[in-house]
This record gives C-alpha cells, structure tokens and sequence, in this order.
C-alpha cells in the first residue's frame, strides 16, 4: 500500500469516526400502540413522523431538520418520537399515508392536536413546534 493510499484510509475513518459520534440518536419507534403507551407513561406527547422509503423530500426532511443535535434533544423532552413508513409499517387507517412527509401531533390518548404536511428546514420546523405548542394549550 503506498502511502497516498494509507493516508486517505486513515482521513476517511477518523471522518467516519467523528461522524458517527456526532449523529444524533433518533431512537424511533415504529409501533403506534407501544408509542401511545410510552408516552402515557412518561406524560408525553407523540410525534408522528409518516415516511415512505423512496421519497426524496422525506430523506432531505432527515438531513437538513432531524439531523440537528438540539432539536432533536429537545423534541425528545416533549415527545415520544414514532416514524412509520408506508412501505414499512402498519399505520392505523386515521392517517394519511400518501403525500409525505406528513407530521402528526398525537396526545398520549391518540387525539391528533396538530397535523403538517411536507418537508421543513429546521427554523420553519421550530415555527411548527411553537405553533403546537399553543394548540396544546388549548
């Protein structure tokens, strides 16, 4: 191996590396019924987050919004977080599973406070998090 080779093996795991210690921990749910008996249990809201596995505005929602250490931080204080992909997942009949990403804001009972549908950049996702926030309250 010469050591052009040896060198860029070795940039590319410490990016891979860094990467990989700097990604942010989702940990989604995928069961509606566990999710709506965790967030019983923890005095939570849901959010529900209905995917398809080839849908680019999805993936884009993933890389420029959810991968944002903070926010994600954050909703997972209020929410307990649930993805379901149509292709995927069994999702109840109440939502909509066709035009994602589609957003749901559940009660730990399962009454939706708020729906959004499409992709949002992160400052436009904090928008919609204050917007539920006042549905809340109502």
């Amino acid at each position: 191996m010469n050591n052009f080779s040896f060198i860029t093996n070795i940039l590319f795991s410490i990016l891979l590396l860094s990467s990989t210690i700097d990604a942010v921990e989702l940990n989604w749910e995928h069961n509606y019924d566990n999710a709506l008996a965790t967030a019983k249990k923890e005095k939570k809201m849901v959010y529900l987050f209905i995917g398809a596995d080839q849908c680019r505005h999805c993936d884009r929602f993933k890389e420029q919004t959810l991968s944002n250490k903070d926010l994600i931080e954050e909703m997972k204080k209020e929410y307990v977080l649930l993805y379901m992909s149509r292709d995927q997942h069994k999702i109840p009949d109440r939502f909509e599973k066709y035009g994602v990403p589609i957003h749901y804001f559940l009660t730990p009972e399962g009454k939706i406070i708020a729906e959004v549908q499409g992709s949002r950049e992160l400052e436009g996702w904090y928008d919609v998090l204050d917007e539920v926030e006042l549905r809340k309250e109502k």
